[in-house]
């Protein structure tokens, strides 16, 4: 148990100890297998393009990540535009 969570409560905040254990093993196998994708995405763009290149940015599944992740549906680009699409 590492790292404290915050809650907000009727105008109060609240920190209690997270259990990053219990959390992991609540999460559906979708959620597993999906993480597991972009970790290998992420590994495979380091390994083409170089660590530096690729810190503090985010790969983009192009066409989505179920899509595989092959280098035409993988992009390197900034956390910001990545995260502002829907």
């Amino acid at each position: 148990m590492i790292g404290t969570k915050k809650v907000k409560y009727k105008g109060k905040v609240y920190r209690y100890p997270r259990n990053y254990r219990e959390e992991y093993g609540e999460r559906s196998s979708r959620q597993k297998k999906n993480r597991s994708i972009r970790k290998r995405a992420r590994a495979k763009m380091m390994k083409k393009y170089g660590r530096k290149a690729v810190a503090g940015k985010d790969i983009d599944h192009i066409k989505g990540i179920r899509r595989g992740n092959s280098f035409k549906n993988l992009r390197i680009i900034s956390k910001r535009l990545n995260r502002s699409f829907k």
